[in-house]
């Protein structure tokens, strides 16, 4: 017992040596290369009696992020773009509880997935770097998801995306087609990974050509000293320091949210198509809780083609089975197919079939108010549209608001009032967090998502 007290007082004591050790050589880091290229193991640069004690703590994990921490490897890694990253997150004294209820749902599938895989752990922390685990997050560029897969990408990938379904949104799918792609591209680099991640960020070629440049120069080709785009620059370093500040949070005194080292969600059969506010009443959830794990679901009802399933709540999943499983196909979504007659008008087919010119042109895809005779026209028969379609439309959970930066606003004085996360406002607005925000400049912001 004694025995196991004094290791963890050592582990402790190890950690805290680490940790002055890496701020200690930042600004020798800073003096030593204008690029930051240089990396220094943290590891080696303890006594050899104090890099021993740095092993896991008796027991099985705590929790998830223990889980997590066991498995990290690029925690050690140091140097002056990777202590700048450090403190970007440690600026944001409230980063990591704006995060809690997002790591509550996802991060567990997200560690399962990549320990399947055998990749690298911090490989799962990559949705804090792109999303900052928002599986809403859409930027100006388009790239979607915990993952933010642009539309190209999607394309390439083979990923599902129509009018009722993302699959860059889903939280299975996109996990599924981003692990696959980051392990082709691994393969394309060796079995680098700070490369891989790069190209994951910049794409392949970019990286590419930035190796066979420094190779014609003579120049070192890793990742360090490759010439990229600022971004990417940054990237990198970004999902380092995370690990960095995971491994050793106690010493950095951030306090992690809590994390069930457990599944959050299940899978259940829908037997069909199914309303989104039927199967949120009848599992006794929140409408937008419901859709927190079923973001890739477009609309107001389940995508007619597709698996058949969503993801709920573990707490929920058997009796809402049950349920389902007892739903009449009266209490289901219904369907008709119109033809379009000649001097139909939309206001005319809506009060035929006692609906709404909005939920039409919803259904429909329609852009305007114009249809042609000929055309067929899906109409659904659903007492409740009218509350999930309002929800289906607000793209994003949470209340969306417009913000006009004042003159010396920040972007963390901007999340500190609103209570959400640099990261967010960041992905919201496809930001460049190196550029200073202008007095003036519009900002949209969703409050209370959670």
């Amino acid at each position: 017992m004694e025995g196991s007290v004094l290791k963890i007082v050592m582990f402790r004591l190890a950690v805290i040596a680490v940790v002055l050790f890496l701020g200690a050589c930042s600004t020798q880091n800073n003096k030593s290369s204008q690029a930051g290229a240089s990396v220094t193991p943290a590891a080696e640069l303890l006594p050899p009696s104090k890099a021993s004690t740095l092993e896991d703590p008796p027991g099985p994990p705590v929790d998830l992020w223990d889980r997590v921490r066991r498995q990290l490897s690029m925690h050690t890694l140091h140097n002056a773009r990777i202590g700048s990253a450090r403190e970007y997150y440690l600026k944001q004294s409230r980063y990591f509880d704006l995060l809690g209820p997002r790591a509550e749902r996802y991060l567990f599938y997200l560690v399962e997935a990549v320990e399947a895989r055998e990749m690298p752990i911090e490989i799962a922390m990559l949705p804090l770097v792109e999303s900052a685990l928002n599986p809403f997050a859409i930027s100006n560029q388009k790239a979607a998801g915990l993952w933010q897969i642009m539309p190209g990408t999607a394309d390439y990938l083979g990923m599902r995306r129509d009018w009722w379904f993302d699959g860059r949104l889903d939280i299975r799918d996109s996990t599924k087609h981003a692990l696959d792609y980051l392990e082709s591209l691994n393969d394309d680099f060796d079995g680098d990974w700070l490369l891989t991640l790069a190209a994951y960020n910049s794409g392949k070629g970019r990286v590419q050509r930035a190796i066979r440049r420094n190779k014609s120069r003579g120049m070192a080709s890793d990742y360090w000293s490759l010439e990229l785009p600022r971004e990417t620059r940054r990237y990198v370093p970004r999902l380092i320091a995370l690990s960095t500040i995971i491994a050793f949070s106690e010493a950095l005194e951030v306090a992690l949210p809590e994390v069930p080292n457990a599944p959050a969600f299940a899978a259940i059969a829908t037997g069909g198509q199914i309303e989104m506010l039927r199967a949120a009443e009848l599992s006794g959830l929140d409408l937008l809780e419901l859709r927190s794990f079923n973001p890739g679901q477009l609309r107001w009802a389940t995508a007619p083609q597709g698996t058949g399933e969503i993801l709920v709540p573990v707490a929920v999943a058997e009796p809402l089975a049950r349920s389902l499983s007892a739903l009449p196909d009266s209490e289901r979504v219904t369907w008709q197919h119109y033809r379009i007659r000649r001097g139909d008008s939309l206001i005319r087919i809506a009060k035929t079939f006692d609906t709404q010119v909005g939920l039409l042109r919803e259904v429909n895809n329609l852009k305007s108010n114009l249809i042609r005779a000929g055309d067929t026209l899906m109409i659904p028969d659903s007492a409740a549209w009218q509350a999930s379609l309002a929800l289906a439309q607000g793209g994003s959970t949470g209340v969306k608001r417009g913000y006009k930066v004042r003159r010396g606003d920040s972007l963390y004085e901007i999340a500190a009032r609103f209570d959400v996360t640099i990261d967010d406002i960041i992905s919201w607005n496809d930001l460049d967090p190196g550029r200073y925000l202008q007095p003036g400049q519009s900002l949209t912001l969703y409050l209370g998502g959670g």
